[in-house]
C-alpha cells in the first residue's frame, strides 16, 4: 500500500496516461474476444434461427433430444415429425437441432 501512493505521487500528472497503459491490455482482450468468440457465435445463431424458421414439409430434422426423421406438418411453434413408418411426434421448433432440406441433393446422390 505504501508503495502504491509512493509511485502515484512519483507519478504526478501523468496518472492519466498511466491509467491508459493499464486499461489497454483489457481492452485489446476485448476486442480479441469479440472478434474471436462472441461475433462467430451471434453469427451461427442467427443462421441456425432462420433454418429452424424456414423449415418445411418433407425436410430432414435432428431433434436435440437426438431424434432424427421427417417432417409432415409444420405449425406456427411446432412441428410434426415422422421418425418411423406412422409413427409421428410434436416437436417444439426451438427443439430442432438441425434441419436438412429435401430439396438439395446430397454429392453421392
Amino acid at each position: 500500500m505504501i508503495f502504491a501512493a509512493a509511485a502515484a505521487g512519483a507519478a504526478g500528472g501523468s496518472t492519466g496516461a498511466a491509467f491508459f497503459v493499464q486499461v489497454l491490455p483489457l481492452l485489446l482482450i476485448f476486442v480479441v474476444f469479440y472478434f474471436l468468440l462472441i461475433r462467430p457465435q451471434q453469427k451461427r445463431a442467427k443462421e441456425h434461427a432462420a433454418k429452424i424458421e424456414a423449415v418445411a414439409k418433407n425436410d430432414e430434422v435432428v431433434t436435440g433430444g437426438g431424434l432424427m426423421g421427417k417432417v409432415t406438418k409444420v405449425a406456427d411453434d411446432h412441428v410434426e415429425v415422422e421418425i418411423a413408418p406412422n409413427v409421428r411426434v410434436k416437436a417444439l421448433k426451438s427443439t430442432l437441432a438441425d434441419v436438412k432440406s429435401r430439396t438439395l441433393k446430397a454429392a453421392n446422390e
